[in-house]
């Protein structure tokens, strides 16, 4: 539950021709084609990561702005007691539906919030922005932070601390550990940014927090699977809460 600007400054004859005599031109390198009007290729960062925010806009990305926002390039999801949330709501990432991937992003919570990243997710037909699927869970507190959450299928899949494989009709199988909840727990940053890292390939689903695993599941249930899917950021219904995203990277 990461993307990096990069502004070179290029100053070229071969440029300076192509730009009209307009001389030196800042360039920036992370802007995404997932957008209609868009013409630019995604910019390719370290280790292979594409960054798929452009710290500007929603482009590329759906949600309800009446929850949503860009605000000093993050993406922000907020409920206010003025304002209240009937169903759990998603910012929805519509530049496709990765199967095997790495997600990364920072991410800030205030202390009563609830959030997490849904992947090989699907949307519900009768609740607009609603997602269901496999989720990175995240909560000011820390009590589910690093866990994976199946939202509105199958509930707690793997728990902090947790290695296990998923059956069809059983609770989860515990295989193993990965460390003490409580010690995975303290090395994450309560109000401040800490960085997740999401990696699925085939059936297997790891979740990081600040470079260290906090769960892994492997899912062998065959009926409630899923390979691929949508990508999207949550706002749990709540009386109050706020949670902030940037530097959010994808490697396909």
């Amino acid at each position: 539950m990461l993307q990096k600007k990069f502004t070179a400054v290029i100053c070229t004859a071969a440029l300076a021709v192509v730009l009209a005599g307009s001389g030196c031109q800042s360039a920036t390198t992370d802007e995404v084609s997932t957008g209609a009007d868009s013409t630019a290729a995604p910019a390719e960062t370290q280790g292979g990561f594409v960054s798929i925010f452009d710290g500007q806009s929603f482009k590329g990305w759906e949600a309800d702005t009446g929850f949503w926002r860009v605000e000093n390039g993050t993406l922000v999801g907020e409920v206010t007691e003025a304002k209240p949330l009937k169903n759990n709501t998603f910012l929805i990432w519509r530049g496709g539906t990765p199967g095997d991937f790495e997600l990364k992003a920072e991410y800030r919570i205030s202390p009563e919030g609830n959030s997490g990243i849904q992947y090989r997710s699907e949307e519900l037909p009768d609740i607009k922005y609603a997602l269901k699927g496999y989720q990175a869970d995240i909560d000011g507190a820390n009590t589910y932070t690093g866990q994976n959450y199946e939202e509105r299928k199958r509930g707690f899949l793997a728990m902090r601390g947790q290695s296990v494989v998923l059956k069809p009709n059983e609770k989860p199988v515990i295989t193993g550990s990965v460390g003490n909840t409580d010690s995975l727990k303290a090395l994450i940053k309560v109000n401040d940014w800490n960085e997740i890292h999401i990696i699925a390939k085939g059936n297997k689903m790891q979740h990081f927090i600040n470079g260290t695993l906090m769960s892994e599941a492997v899912d062998e249930d065959s009926t409630n699977s899923k390979a691929s899917g949508l990508l999207g950021f949550q706002v749990h219904v709540m009386p109050k809460m706020k949670v902030e995203y940037r530097n959010i990277q994808l490697k396909q």
